[in-house]
Order: structure tokens, then sequence, then C-alpha cells
């Protein structure tokens, strides 16, 4: 048993249940692009901006927890960004508009490969420290429910939400 695999768990059922929206946001389709789709109070996310979202952290989270691993074990490794990041913004802006069936692929391949990662990690691995810009000190377990876990689940019932408002 991995030193994370209960962690794990909960991020394939997560990225599994939106992978399994999948005909039901194609059958939504088209769905009209965000005016507004930053950190600000007015922003309202689709199945676009939110599948792009979820497609785009995976990749990036897993890298930063691969950075804190890879870390002298001393010191805390500097990871991360914060939601008004202009690289993060862009990426969502861009990857929004490409097929739906893109970026379902693309988010069940990346969390079955993030999923393997994670359950491959051990006690140490787990343990390692990295600092955040806000939040401080985290270890990689830690790093898991804000960036991953909890991060995944909240986007998979937003778009039920999303899908039950419009029907």
């Amino acid at each position: 048993m991995g030193a994370l695999d209960s962690r794990v768990d909960r991020l394939e059922a997560a990225a599994a249940d939106i992978v399994g929206l999948r005909a039901a946001v194609e059958a939504g389709a088209p769905w009209p692009l965000a005016d507004v789709y930053g950190v600000e109070p007015e922003a309202s996310w689709g199945p676009p901006e939110v599948l792009a979202h979820v497609e785009e952290y995976l990749r990036y989270w897993m890298g930063e927890i691969e950075r804190v691993i890879e870390g002298d074990g001393g010191a805390p490794v500097p990871f991360g960004r914060i939601a008004t990041d202009t690289l993060r913004l862009g990426v969502i802006g861009r990857d929004r508009s490409l097929p739906l069936r893109e970026m379902f692929g693309r988010i069940e391949s990346d969390a079955a490969r993030v999923g393997a990662r994670l359950r491959e990690l051990d006690e140490s691995e787990a343990s390692r420290r990295g600092l955040h810009p806000v939040r401080g000190e985290m270890t990689v377990r830690e790093m898991l429910e804000p960036f991953l876990v909890g991060h995944t689940e909240g986007h998979a019932t937003q778009l039920h939400e999303i899908l039950a408002a419009r029907s």
C-alpha cells in the first residue's frame, strides 16, 4: 500500500466522475465561452473553462510535486502559484476552445498518469516539504488536498451543477 493511496483513490474517483459526464456535456454543446473567466467576482465558468482548468492543473501540480520531491531534503522547496497567475489564466483561455473530446481525453490520461505516479511515492517522498507563496510550508501529502484531490472533487461538483441548471 502506498503512502498516499486513500487520497489517490479520491482523485481518481473525481476524475472518473468528470470523464463520466462527457456524454452529457457533449449533448449540451455548443457551450458559450465565458466573457470573464479569471478570478474576478463576476467570472462565470461553463464546461469549457472548467475542463480547460482541470486538464491544465493536473499537469501543473504534478510537476510542482515532483519539484518538491527532487529538493535536497533540507529547506522547503519553493513551489506553486496564485490564482491570478497570468500563465494559468492564459492556458485556460487558450484551451477552453479545444474540442470537448480532447479536453476529456487529456483529463482521463493525465489523471491516470498522476494517480500512478502518486501511488509510487513512499513515506519519505510524501513527507518532503515545499514552500507555497500563500499557504506557506506544506508536505507533498498536504499539497494533494487543495491542489489536486479536493480541487478535482470540487470541479466535478461544479460540472454536475452546471448540467443540472441547464436541464
